[in-house]
């Protein structure tokens, strides 16, 4: 894997991201709307509450590829910092492992989650939107996950390696630049 793969993977996973992006603008819109209408006592959102059950788990999924790629999950480097180099790789690679496998059990649950959501016709409570359909959407999200993650694992061992930086730095260097 070279750098014009790190890009690609980029380049999606903020895809991802802003499509999340703009459901998290259109449950703002519905939430801006509901809150006039109500005060103005005009015609409100039938089911609104409904939209959310849905839309909110397919927002919060969206972040995580692009989270993960760029690591900005919640990190405490005091050790890496300590000792840097090889050392610091190591323990970069031992936190990406972990990482990996809680989102191989997490993306796990979510196929069991949307298995169970569409054998039992789950619906929203009031307008009755089947769940199961953005369910496996979410896991999908979410799945995209692991392919990140593996990619992050493997820039971590070339680092332990080589005791080079991973190019996954230059994702966060670059975004420092820009601000």
């Amino acid at each position: 894997m070279h750098q014009g793969t790190m890009h690609r993977l980029d380049r999606i996973t903020q895809t991802v991201a802003i499509v999340g992006f703009c459901g998290l603008v259109v449950m703002a819109l519905l939430i801006f709307y509901d809150g006039v209408a109500r005060t103005v006592n005009a015609p409100r959102i039938s089911g609104f509450s409904d939209f959310g059950e849905f839309i909110f788990p397919l927002v919060i999924a969206s972040c995580f590829p692009a989270g993960l790629l760029r690591q900005t999950n919640v990190t405490v480097r005091v050790l890496g910092n300590l000792f840097p180099g090889r050392f610091n790789a190591s323990l970069e690679l031992f936190a990406s492992l972990v990482t990996l496998a809680f989102f191989a059990v997490l993306v796990w649950q979510f196929i069991d989650l949307s298995a169970n959501y569409t054998e039992a016709g789950r619906t929203t409570r009031t307008i009755h939107i089947p769940l199961g359909p953005f369910w496996w959407i979410t896991t999908a999200i979410m799945a995209i996950c692991i392919p990140v993650q593996v990619y992050v694992v493997w820039s971590w061992l070339k680092a332990c390696i080589t005791g080079k930086p991973p190019e996954l730095n230059q994702l966060s260097s670059a975004e420092m630049e820009h601000s």
